[in-house]
């Protein structure tokens, strides 16, 4: 905890990578691809799913949906870790950080309650088939979609607005790429710097672990409905229209869990830094292979849609 009597902050410095210099470029390469990978795999996404009209069902919108909210959430961060790698100047004015943290956690969030609405659209489509259309008509799905951005903004403004509430007054260097909470919180002074810490953190897990909660519970009753489906061909089809949500989920929350449920120990700033690539880069990467592999329907719309319109204009 610094001197609360010392000068405020106007600026932060985001010292990054800086551990790994000779690293950087090999970084900036690794990094930049899978970027431009991510933004070229969400596209193609919702490019597929909007010119397919056989995908125009409320599964396709809320994945469209969450292509969407991965976009975003890749915009606010990786673009200036990029830029900090080919740079000398790291700094960031003291809005600008806020602004980041704030669009971070409300695309971030967004995105899990959208993963959350999912599970549940799965759940209505195995568990009450016949009330399908009715519990998941236009309005009810514009109410769930919403919903989901609105928790998502909520949860990015309770956050930033408890977190820059607090005084910093140096140092003012963040040992992470982007601003996010943990290292700034390093950074505060003040009496009340445990308590929003505790805060923060208490109403983040109980978000992610609510949302967690709701999708192992729709997932308990379409195990027990596939279960009792008498053929294998009918489980096997069942389960198959879930695999690449169930995927994702389990990627999103194993690495979410590595960022508030890690156990205590002697602090490590390259590690932290390191292990935000998980969640930060790695993730949002692996999130359109794994939807568009796993999911043969819309393998399928993009084959049509895509590589047959490619075909026709080469012959």
């Amino acid at each position: 905890m610094q001197d609360p009597n010392s000068t405020s902050l106007s600026e932060f410095v985001l010292v990054g990578f800086a551990s790994f210099p000779r690293l950087q470029p090999l970084f900036f390469l690794l990094f930049l691809l899978m970027y431009l990978f991510t933004l070229l795999g969400n596209l193609l996404i919702m490019a597929t799913v909007g010119l397919e009209r056989s995908l125009h069902t409320p599964m396709y919108l809320f994945l469209c949906t969450l292509s969407l909210s991965e976009v975003f959430y890749t915009v606010v961060i990786i673009p200036r870790m990029l830029a900090d790698l080919l740079s000398t100047r790291h700094t960031i004015a003291f809005p600008a950080c806020a602004c980041q943290m704030f669009f971070s956690f409300a695309f971030g969030f967004t995105h899990s309650f959208l993963l959350t609405i999912m599970g549940y659209d799965r759940y209505v489509a195995i568990c009450h088939p016949l009330r399908y259309n009715v519990l998941m008509d236009p309005r009810g799905c514009a109410c769930l979609l919403g919903c989901s951005w609105a928790g998502g903004f909520l949860m990015g403004l309770v956050v930033t607005t408890a977190i820059f509430h607090l005084h910093f007054c140096g140092p003012n260097h963040i040992h992470h790429f982007f601003c996010h909470v943990p290292p700034l919180l390093k950074l505060a002074c003040g009496p009340d710097v445990l308590l929003v810490a505790r805060a923060v953190g208490l109403v983040c897990i109980a978000a992610l672990l609510g949302c967690c909660l709701l999708i192992l519970l729709s997932y308990a009753f379409i195990v027990g409905t596939i279960l009792r489906i008498p053929s294998a061909e009918g489980r096997h089809k069942a389960f198959s229209t879930c695999a690449s949500h169930l995927t994702v989920v389990i990627v999103h929350y194993g690495f979410a869990s590595v960022i508030y449920l890690k156990p205590r120990g002697p602090p490590s700033l390259e590690g932290d830094t390191l292990m935000g690539i998980t969640y930060t880069v790695l993730t949002p990467f692996l999130s359109p292979i794994i939807f568009s592999l796993r999911n043969k329907e819309l393998k399928v719309a993009m084959k049509k849609t895509f590589l047959h319109k490619f075909h026709l204009q080469h012959t």
